[in-house]
């Protein structure tokens, strides 16, 4: 089978000249919008509050986990589907971590922590064994060159 290319587009925005551009690492604001067409209203970005960012917008970092945090579980809710798993409850507080120093920075790990909740009739050892198949074809976890770690809690 022949592999199909997935093509996105995203238009991101800077916001932030306060008057005089870029003209100093302090004299603008890290500000902008991601707007992705169709969808309505721009969603609001900024950088971490430890890089000058506005501390209630998304950063790019957040952006990233949250997107390993969908795709695994929209990975295993197919899994679940298809092994006859009744999942009525998906929760993930998902954490990362980033290292930086004087040339940059890179994330170091990400634990995913999903409270699932089951009916009675499925199987949780299945349901927890679950993941690690989730994880493989999860497209965002393929694409980080960083552990993602699985910390599941399974509830009947």
């Amino acid at each position: 089978m022949a592999g199909k290319e997935h093509h996105y587009r995203v238009t991101t925005t800077w916001t932030g000249n306060t008057g005089t551009g870029t003209s100093g690492y302090r004299d603008y604001s890290r500000d902008h919008e991601v707007a992705i067409e169709p969808k309505p209203a721009p969603l609001l970005g900024s950088a971490d509050p430890t890089f000058r960012g506005d501390p209630q917008r998304y950063n790019p970092e957040e952006l990233l986990l949250t997107a390993l945090s969908q795709c695994h579980m929209l990975s295993y809710l197919h899994l679940c589907a298809v092994n006859k798993i009744i999942v009525t409850g998906y929760v993930d507080r998902a954490e990362g971590t980033m290292a930086t120093d004087q040339t940059g920075g890179h994330f170091t790990e990400a634990t995913l922590n999903p409270e699932i909740t089951i009916t009675p009739e499925s199987d949780a050892e299945l349901a927890a064994r679950l993941h690690e198949p989730a994880s493989a074809n999860c497209f965002i976890a393929a694409s980080v060159n960083f552990p993602v770690h699985h910390r599941p809690t399974i509830t009947q």
